[in-house]
């Protein structure tokens, strides 16, 4: 720019920059837009899409759920979030909305790096491999790069009691935390293997979860001991684990899930204290276990809700202020795992791990992406703990805390999430309790009714699972794992042990059986260019099954089915009732009509569309198609009869 640009700036040198703002009104020059408008639009868009009957308001139309009872709808403003950020309170301080924490790890309270905290949150990576060299070895990988703190499965099919001196015979444990899991005989090996050693790093855990114990296996367990064990554990270390991952493994919500676990915490203190321990010192003695997934809001809001209602707890209980944070060990979810297309797991533990990270977690595990298919090889648990490296590291995660804070939809997500799981964990109080609770079979109803609701959204694949329900390649070679051994198989009166992707992979487990691979003949009508959208959409569907879908020309390509299926345009269709017939006189025992059930296509025995119960679709083209093999389920959502125009949906 020259001094004839800008008159007041000296010959020769740039303009002086103009001055900032007072106050800096972000799209200030925007005029000011109303709900009523976003409406308005919002509603001429469902219109187009072909959405007659609106609710009022037309947000509900686009609202989803994400957990009992809670939805979030699909814009949030200034007046859904109210006071909310400012009764969120800051960091470090009650209730702890925003964080255990006063300041990043690794950051001191100048804003400068302080070499003798670990940047971030800790690492933790689990290990539960019965082979002790391989563990051993895994372990010393683990370490040497990036890993902070171990947890340790032991038991039988897991890491065997006897054997943890070798395990552990590298580990510098006056650096390294450990966490257990095998309950009352891995606790005493460990102490034992550590007696009269005063050195050990804080932040370890001895692991202790009765309850969890009651609520996989369904026997009732004896919480009289742990305060001894307590007052045997090393200084700086914690007992019990308060594990939500097993509820939210057997089907719950967050909302069951955060429930239950903060039930869990109040039994473990009332057992703490009644054996003699100060309520501070009891507070202090608890860890919570709870699950990360790939709803990264959902996520987020729900650390931050735990943390609100464990600080109500120790109010109530008469913890002191500054003991009442809880400390939160984010596991990234089981439930959301799959066994086909595994590597796609990468992805959803990324995502959940920053959630995790910006939730406010103390401590993160990162599941390998092969965890469901058996024993993690060394690369994926080397991706596991690079995924953490990454968002620490590279990423800069930790270095802002609570950086979701004073989000509209976050503040009003946490609320929500807090009052319902608040809500949860009264009823199970008012029953006794959640040992009772268990007995009782109310925390299994429960459960399974939220199961029960998320099933019927991944049938008709509302919620989506990338590489199962949505875009599956069927001919996919998957990995070959060594078998993993539960540490608490679950049992007849005990929680069970879902994924949300396990009735379609059963689906596809059982088409893989079969040479060669079933398929479905996509009828096309019309030119390509009007026949591929929902050719393209009815093959993504049958796909998810395990079943081939290829195309041809009316019957052109029926040879080796029994099953089509009509692919082209509404108007395509006036002559879809002529092909039908065609197609049953070329064979054709079952077909069915890419489009909705509106069409009103004679011949045809149901209709595949956006909403269909994808899952009751599959099972009857398979029940066709395999005859011979004995189904494992009923269908969910209505039969489909031979030769009607029966809708398969709920």
């Amino acid at each position: 720019m020259s001094s004839t640009d800008h008159p007041t700036a000296p010959a020769g040198r740039p303009p002086a920059e103009p001055p900032a703002p007072d106050v800096l009104s972000l799209a200030g020059e925007f005029p000011a837009a109303t709900r009523d408008q976003w409406r308005e639009l919002v509603t001429g868009v469902l219109r187009k899409a072909g959405r007659e009957e609106l609710p009022d308001p037309v947000e509900d139309a686009l609202a989803r759920t994400v957990a009992t009872g809670v939805t979030v709808a699909p814009l949030y403003t200034a007046e859904d979030a109210g006071d909310l950020p400012t009764l969120a309170g800051v960091p470090g301080l009650p209730p702890f909305v925003r964080g255990s924490r006063a300041g990043a790890a690794g950051v001191t309270a100048a804003g400068g790096a302080d070499p003798d905290v670990p940047a971030g949150w800790d690492v933790r990576q689990r290990h539960a491999d019965p082979d002790v060299a391989r563990t051993r070895e895994a372990i010393a990988a683990d370490l040497e790069n990036g890993v902070f703190s171990l947890w340790l499965v032991v038991g039988e099919g897991a890491v065997p009691a006897d054997a943890l001196g070798e395990v552990l015979a590298d580990v510098l444990l006056d650096l390294a935390p450990v966490t257990l899991q095998g309950g009352v005989a891995a606790a005493e090996a460990f102490l034992a293997l550590v007696a009269g050693r005063t050195d050990l790093a804080a932040g370890g855990c001895l692991g202790l979860d009765p309850l969890g114990v009651h609520a996989t296996t369904g026997e009732p367990q004896d919480l009289t001991g742990l305060a001894d064990l307590a007052r045997c554990a090393p200084a700086g270390w914690r007992t019990v684990v308060a594990d939500g991952t097993v509820f939210a493994d057997a089907g719950g919500s967050v909302v069951e899930e955060l429930g239950c676990a903060v039930a869990a915490g109040v039994a473990y203190l009332r057992a703490l204290t009644e054996g003699g321990l100060d309520v501070a010192d009891a507070v202090g003695q608890l860890e919570f276990r709870l699950s990360a997934g790939a709803d990264q809001f959902t996520t987020i809001a729900a650390l931050r809700a735990a943390r609100r209602m464990w600080d109500r707890v120790g109010e109530a209980s008469g913890v002191p202020a500054e003991a009442r944070a809880m400390r939160q060990h984010a596991v990234t979810s089981n439930v959301m795992v799959t066994r086909h297309d595994p590597w796609v797991n990468m992805l959803r533990t990324t995502v959940a791990c920053f959630a995790a990270g910006v939730g406010g977690a103390d401590v993160v595990t990162v599941q390998p992406f092969d965890a469901a298919l058996g024993l993690p090889d060394a690369f994926a648990r080397r991706i596991a703990r690079n995924t953490q490296s990454l968002l620490v590291e590279e990423g800069h995660l930790a270095r802002v805390l609570d950086p979701a804070g004073g989000s509209w939809y976050v503040e009003s997500l946490t609320e929500s999430l807090a009052q319902a799981a608040w809500a949860w964990f009264t009823e199970i109080e008012r029953a006794g309790g959640l040992a009772a609770a268990l007995s009782s079979g109310l925390v299994a109803e429960r459960i399974g009714a939220a199961w029960a609701e998320r099933q019927q959204r991944v049938a008709h694949r509302s919620d989506a699972i990338t590489g199962v329900t949505e875009f599956p390649n069927p001919a996919e070679v998957l990995p070959v794992r060594r078998p993993a051994a539960e540490a608490l198989p679950p049992a007849p009166g005990g929680l069970p042990r879902v994924r949300a992707a396990q009735a379609f992979e059963e689906l596809r487990d059982r088409v893989a059986a079969v040479d060669p691979r079933p398929r479905v003949h996509l009828a096309t009508i019309g030119p390509v260019a009007r026949h591929t959208a929902r050719a393209t959409f009815a093959a993504n569907l049958f796909g998810a099954g395990g079943l081939l879908a290829p195309t041809g020309d009316g019957v052109d390509g029926l040879a080796g089915t029994t099953v089509a299926c009509i692919c082209g345009t509404d108007r395509d269709y006036a002559s879809a009732a002529t092909l039908a017939a065609e197609l049953r006189a070329a064979g054709a025992t079952q077909v069915w009509l890419a489009g909705p059930p509106s069409l009103a296509v004679d011949g045809v025995d149901g209709y595949v569309h956006a909403g269909c119960d994808a899952l009751a679709v599959l099972r009857t083209v398979l029940d066709e198609l395999l005859p011979g093999h004995v189904r494992q389920h009923g269908r969910e959502g209505g039969q489909v009869g031979h030769h009607g125009s029966q809708e398969v949906s709920a």
